[in-house]
């Protein structure tokens, strides 16, 4: 691939790239764990045509791709990733006097959340303390406080790597709790890359909005440790949330290298300072043990593993 790899770099040079290609750029620069080791090529993405043009010129050379949002909800390998990694940073939104909010696959949930309440829609009240992006939030159907995405996606509008450029309506995405359709696909390069979402909110007052998304945010922070991290690690089980069976089975506190289950909420595992992907892996696994051991329960993993393991 090193072959491949170099004409990529003089492919995306030549298209007036230089200065942002950057090679052998560490990951943990660019996720919230602040782990990861690097990527053979990495470059961030302003607009969708661009991570469209870097996309197509990357398959067309066979040189894997991997498109990451704020690098979060992800662990990245030590030995980094291979291939192209692309960040997308296309941010805008808007909104018609229907209450679609158009939002391309960069744009902050956070900021999402907050902007539709303050202009009277709900719908996404539950998704103020959510630190990803539009992109990982449609793939992954993030939810918190009851709220999801399935409830109020659309449409989307993606990058398919056999198909290309696609609209696909909300039924095409087969929600499930905390995955669709493309967090299924196993191989990431086989996976379609959302580049914009349609997400249908309903009137309301902005002044009890606005209030909800306070309380929301108070709550969020009783409850949520500081730090770097990637949010709950696991999924919650038919019967039972992650997070209590990890602290009944003795775990909070629970280190290995720089890596800790958090003593605040045990469904966080922090980077407490130094943490390799390996320290994160091995307690991922020592957690999913021990609580198999003591209650009969898996934990499947929210987080997903991402480059060279």
């Amino acid at each position: 691939m090193m072959g491949n790899l170099a004409q990529l770099e003089r492919e995306l040079l030549a298209r007036g790239y230089g200065g942002r290609l950057l090679a052998d750029e560490p990951l943990s620069r660019h996720t919230s764990f602040a782990i990861g080791g690097p990527a053979d090529l990495f470059i961030v993405a302003r607009e969708p045509e661009e991570l469209c043009e870097l996309f197509r010129v990357a398959r067309s050379l066979d040189v894997p791709v991997t498109v990451l949002g704020a690098g979060t909800n992800v662990l990245v390998a030590d030995a980094g990733v291979r291939g192209l990694v692309i960040v997308s940073d296309c941010r805008r939104f808007s909104m018609d006097g229907s209450g679609l909010l158009s939002a391309q696959s960069g744009a902050p949930l956070r900021q999402l959340a907050l902007e539709s309440a303050g202009r009277g829609w709900a719908g996404l009240e539950w998704a103020v303390g959510i630190p990803g992006t539009v992109g990982g939030a449609v793939a992954g159907n993030a939810g918190a406080y009851g709220g999801c995405m399935a409830e109020v996606v659309r449409w989307v509008r993606w990058l398919h790597p056999e198909r290309g450029l696609e609209q696909v309506d909300v039924g095409e995405l087969a929600y499930g709790y905390r995955t669709s359709c493309i967090k299924r696909e196993p191989r990431r390069e086989r996976r379609p890359v959302v580049l914009e979402a349609a997400l249908q909110l309903t009137p309301g007052d902005a002044q009890e909005l606005s209030c909800k998304v306070d309380a929301l945010t108070a709550q969020r922070k009783l409850r949520t440790p500081e730090g770097r991290c990637a949010g709950s690690v696991f999924k919650r089980t038919e019967r039972y949330p992650a997070g209590l069976l990890i602290e009944q089975a003795g775990l909070k506190g629970q280190r290995i290298g720089g890596a800790e289950v958090s003593t605040k909420h045990a469904n966080f595992v922090m980077n407490v300072g130094g943490a390799s992907a390996a320290d994160v892996k091995a307690l991922i696994e020592l957690i999913q043990e021990r609580v198999w051991v003591a209650f009969g329960e898996r934990l499947e993993p929210e987080i997903e593993f991402v480059g060279q393991w």
